[in-house]
């Protein structure tokens, strides 16, 4: 079904960088879109995270909001843009995610209790850390254990931990550290505080039970209160760390697994009142038990999978979230023609300083464009100061993701290693890459300032 379209009809995209970028600019000629909110990974735009506050940016957007011409708002954005979307839309009467619910799923201590309450055979024992910043850690924990942010900020602080030595390094910041921490989560908590004061404080770790078996993303969306899925991306880990490798669509699991997906998911976003927009479930499952373990709820879409599935399915995630602001069921929209029956996320690191990275050349830029031209290749280029903030924040440092489709799982893995090959890199397959030389390491501090948001 399509709608006509005005050059008054404009679309306000929050925060519209990286993947959310290309992907809405593929429907450029169906969409105006006009873009707002600023880049947390590069400088000078970034400065402006020292004086960003949430409501007055989503009352600045409301008062220009007429005069723009806009009429509908989305963004991706996990750490603002979200939340920002959310309230615009509620203040303008635009469709978009109840403002509730994106808190409710982004407080991930808070998403924890409900799950519990509705859904109690998909979670796992889990507690806030009763210590603040710098101070000591309670004695008495059983280790392992995995800690994240309660209002996650980035992936940095999230790790496996194995000793109250460890967990003492992991909670040690400097001033300039705890500052970055605090003014990354402050704006959300400052709604938080208003609209969802049950939660409790975001200036905190959660605790939780390592879990167990293979990592999974349910992509989905709800409008009239219907959830609908979209499909399940597997995502594959470098041995022996929490880093990714890559990441497969389709997953290979079977129809029961992603029926007891959508049963976990229709329980909690109901729960927590989701009734429009898209919705990213994270999740293990484990094929010896059965048991599917719930990480978390994104209240948007993960826009580095809307390539994949446009390749293997012909549809495109950008154009249902266009559709979505706009109000209208994106399950509507036709197809375009799918082009592959597999297709990956190949994720390029490396995990010792020692190692030297070579970074495509023109003349290589330009065989795999030949050879490949339905490959998407996105280059992380860092001086070697930003690559060693990475190896010590992140115990890895990612150079490059390579987007392929083939006909199948075996013809696409042919694919990565012959495009792999034009790069001199090894192919993100298990049996390919080497084993990390700091396999296991987590990072112990967070960055001094925003790094990567894409996985």
């Amino acid at each position: 079904m399509t709608f006509p379209v005005k050059a008054s009809d404009r679309t306000l995209v929050l925060f519209n960088y990286d993947w959310d970028q290309s992907g809405f600019a593929l429907w450029q000629d169906r969409f105006y879109v006009d873009s707002r909110g600023f880049d947390l990974f590069s400088f000078p735009s970034n400065v402006q995270l020292l004086w960003f506050k949430m409501q007055p940016f989503v009352d600045a957007l409301a008062r220009r909001a007429s005069a723009a011409g806009w009429q509908a708002v989305v963004s991706n954005h996990e750490q603002f843009g979200a939340l920002a979307a959310a309230m615009l839309a509620e203040r303008m009467g635009w469709p978009g995610t109840s403002v509730s619910a994106i808190l409710a799923c982004q407080h991930k201590l808070h998403a924890r209790e409900v799950l519990q309450q509705v859904c109690p055979e998909a979670n796992l024992s889990f507690s806030a850390l009763e210590c603040g910043y710098g101070e000591p850690v309670p004695p008495g924990l059983t280790y392992p254990l995995f800690i994240k942010p309660v209002k996650a900020a980035f992936s940095v602080l999230a790790a496996t931990i194995r000793s109250e030595q460890q967990l003492h390094a992991h909670t040690r910041f400097g001033a300039w550290e705890l500052w970055v921490i605090r003014h990354l989560v402050e704006p959300f908590e400052e709604i938080a505080r208003q609209r969802l004061p049950q939660a409790g404080t975001a200036h905190r770790l959660l605790l939780e039970e390592p879990m167990r078996g293979s990592q999974y993303n349910l992509d989905g969306y709800v409008f009239n209160n219907t959830v609908h899925e979209i499909g399940i991306v597997q995502a594959l880990m470098y041995p022996g760390t929490e880093a990714f490798l890559r990441f497969d669509y389709p997953s290979g699991l079977q129809p029961s697994v992603h029926d007891q997906a959508m049963q976990v998911a229709r329980k909690f976003l109901q729960a927590i009142g989701f009734s429009h927009g898209m919705f990213n479930m994270e999740f293990f499952h484990d094929a010896a038990t059965g048991k599917l373990t719930v990480i978390e709820f994104n209240p948007r879409m993960a826009p580095q999978f809307s390539d994949l599935y446009r390749r293997v399915d012909g549809v495109d995630l950008h154009r249902m979230a266009l559709e979505l602001a706009w109000g209208r069921d994106p399950g509507l929209e036709p197809c375009v023609q799918p082009v592959a029956g597999a297709a990956s996320s190949f994720v390029y690191r490396i995990f010792d300083p020692a190692t030297e990275v070579a970074m495509p050349q023109d003349q290589q830029r330009a065989a795999f464009a030949q050879s490949f031209p339905d490959g998407l290749l996105l280059e992380f280029p860092k001086p070697r100061g930003s690559m060693r903030r990475d190896f010590k924040w992140l115990g890895s440092y990612r150079y490059a993701i390579i987007h392929l489709g083939g006909a199948d799982k075996v013809d696409l893995r042919q694919r990565c290693e012959r495009a792999s090959g034009i790069f001199g890199w090894p192919a993100p397959y298990a049996d390919i890459v080497q084993e990390p030389v700091a396999a296991g390491v987590h990072p112990t501090s967070l960055v001094n300032f925003p790094m990567e948001t894409s996985r």
